[in-house]
């Protein structure tokens, strides 16, 4: 498949982390979205697809201590490792395609940012939703952030699906939004992605 882990790989080890377009030096929406879903720093979180990402830098900052971080490259996670220093040791680390991960445990936050877009086949979207299932806990929440409707049709020269709120929240019928924002993500380059993110949360009771 075109964004299996040769691809990956190749961006990351080819490319500086701050070079790529989904490079975030702050990433204020997924550590404010986490952190409506969790109240407080309790609770384990997951980051799917987090890579050389700052958010486990940015959790481990604010007091997070059960951190698991999940990409399909190796290299990209090394990355991420080194920007924790001597703190890495202590977050989990999974080099894993999320679309045939099997989590040994469960976790109160699932966050994903710019994953799911890249998921332009339905059989491959409901692998993920399998995997998002059994990932979550009862009552636990889901932060995912996808292009948006006016977002770009292509990223790291692969197709992308672009998402509504309404449209993103279809695709997981089981969950429920509690809320939606849009994001107006600046490339390094200087260029506009506009983003849809989703606060949604599994509800016990249902």
């Amino acid at each position: 498949m075109a964004q299996g882990q040769d691809h990956w790989e190749s961006v990351y080890r080819t490319r500086q982390t701050t070079e790529v377009s989904w490079y975030q030096d702050d990433p204020r929406m997924s550590m404010r979205l986490v952190a409506a879903a969790l109240g407080g720093a309790d609770g384990a979180v997951v980051d799917v697809g987090g890579g050389a990402s700052t958010l486990a830098a940015g959790l481990w900052r604010t007091g997070h201590r059960d951190l698991t971080v999940l990409d399909i490259s190796a290299t990209a996670l090394a990355t991420a490792r080194h920007d924790l220093g001597d703190d890495a040791s202590a977050v989990h680390w999974v080099v894993a395609d999320v679309r045939h991960w099997r989590p040994a445990r469960r976790y109160r936050v699932w966050h994903d940012r710019a994953v799911f877009h890249f998921l332009t086949d339905e059989a491959d979207r409901e692998r993920y939703r399998a995997t998002l299932r059994r990932s979550l806990e009862p009552g636990g929440h889901a932060v995912i952030g996808v292009f948006a409707d006016d977002g770009p049709t292509h990223c790291s020269s692969l197709p992308t699906a672009r998402y509504t709120a309404e449209e993103l929240a279809a695709q997981f019928p089981w969950l429920r939004m509690r809320q939606a924002h849009r994001e107006e993500h600046r490339t390094p380059s200087g260029a506009v992605q506009p983003f849809t993110w989703l606060l949604l949360y599994a509800d016990p009771a249902a």
